[in-house]
């Protein structure tokens, strides 16, 4: 066993050698306190409520009645609200990529790219009535926007293909939320591609389809399929602006409203069925964008 000599006493004593100093207690993990009690009381418990409340039936007994009914009477619903969250992530992720890119490689003008990621940080989270209403004000029957167009020569109620109010007009103005949200997402990935990558290619003989198509795309692959469930997911939940434009859309989020609205008892399971698979589906995209991101995270680290 190790020993220590004493320097009192004239270095007579001797004694065990001192053990390891004790770690100091860190108190800081009480700053999450606040943090973990708003998510307890605002996302936890009641997610934990609509869940209980799709399993249990007007008499107050369990039921998987309300959980099978969501899918097969809303059906419509559900794959109407699939396929406004599918295009409009698809555009929004070929459209923003492009932009990001463009904002990220351009050197002249040098404000170009603050100027778009400004932008794309305020028109990210702007939506709702408000959003609603500069699209009725611009593209709508009466709009400005509208009467520009008919002037010109070609009327966008020309044809049944649109309306503000239908499948293509929910588009275009979820397109105003999901193109600066991709550009956010992807500007950071597009940073990630170094400058002498593409110049190892190029001294190698590859030309510049060479290089997106074996180093540039996957590489970006990942950040581009965490965009596209990120913007489905922000699609799919999108209530407001959907409900502002039409308040009988066939949509998830406007049904469970309608259902709400008529059940005054409020013990109809259905609108918690209908919400119940809102978070499962809400929840499996954010869980793949999480593991995605992740993987992205690796080369922009690299």
């Amino acid at each position: 066993m190790n020993t220590a000599v004493s320097e009192q006493d004239g270095g007579r004593t001797t004694g065990a050698a001192p053990g390891p100093a004790r770690p100091r207690r860190s108190f800081a993990w009480l700053g999450l306190m606040p943090f973990l009690l708003f998510l307890f009381l605002f996302l936890l418990l009641p997610t934990y409520g609509v869940i209980r409340k799709a399993f249990i039936a007007k008499d107050h007994t369990f039921t998987w009645t309300g959980i099978s009914d969501a899918i097969t009477k809303e059906r419509a619903a559900f794959s109407q609200s699939l396929k406004v969250s599918i295009v409009s992530a698809l555009l929004g992720v070929v459209f923003g990529t492009l932009l990001a890119y463009a904002a990220a490689t351009a050197k002249r003008p040098k404000w170009l790219r603050s100027l778009v990621s400004a932008f794309s940080g305020v028109a990210a989270n702007m939506g709702g009535i408000v959003l609603a209403f500069a699209f009725i004000t611009l593209l709508g029957r009466q709009g400005m926007g509208t009467k520009i167009l008919t002037a010109a020569g070609w009327s966008p109620y020309g044809s049944d293909w649109f309306d503000l109010t239908g499948f293509w007009g929910w588009n275009v103005v979820y397109l105003y939320f999901q193109i600066p949200l991709m550009v956010l997402v992807t500007l950071p990935a597009i940073d990630g591609l170094k400058a002498s990558w593409r110049e190892a290619s190029a001294s190698l003989g590859g030309t510049a389809f060479t290089y997106w198509r074996r180093v540039g795309l996957p590489v970006l692959a990942p950040s581009l399929l965490g965009g596209f469930l990120l913007l489905f997911a922000n699609a799919y939940s999108a209530f407001a602006t959907a409900y502002a434009l039409n308040t009988t859309a066939n949509l998830v989020p406007v049904k469970i409203a309608s259902f709400l609205q008529g059940d005054i008892s409020g013990r109809s399971p259905m609108p918690f069925a209908l919400a119940t698979w809102m978070i499962l589906i809400m929840g499996a995209s954010m869980g793949s964008y999480l593991l995605l991101r992740k993987r992205a995270e690796r080369w922009q680290q690299a």
